[in-house]
């Protein structure tokens, strides 16, 4: 059975797991109406626009 010659250090134990914990980049998307980044897939909170109508009226 394999048994390690030397100990692992507490940097190179962290430096190793440390990838795990890294969350994801939110998708963005521009809004096709304002121009604004927005969600993926929801209505724009700028401008109250999805896919080209207006779902959300909003005073300007």
């Amino acid at each position: 059975m394999a048994v390690p010659k030397r100990k692992t250090s507490k940097a190179r134990r962290d430096k190793r797991r440390s990838n795990v914990w890294k969350l994801p980049m939110p998708a963005l998307s521009r809004c096709t109406q304002c121009g604004e980044l927005k969600a993926p897939h929801k209505v724009c909170p700028n401008c109250g626009y999805y896919k080209g109508r207006e779902v959300i009226a909003k005073a300007e």
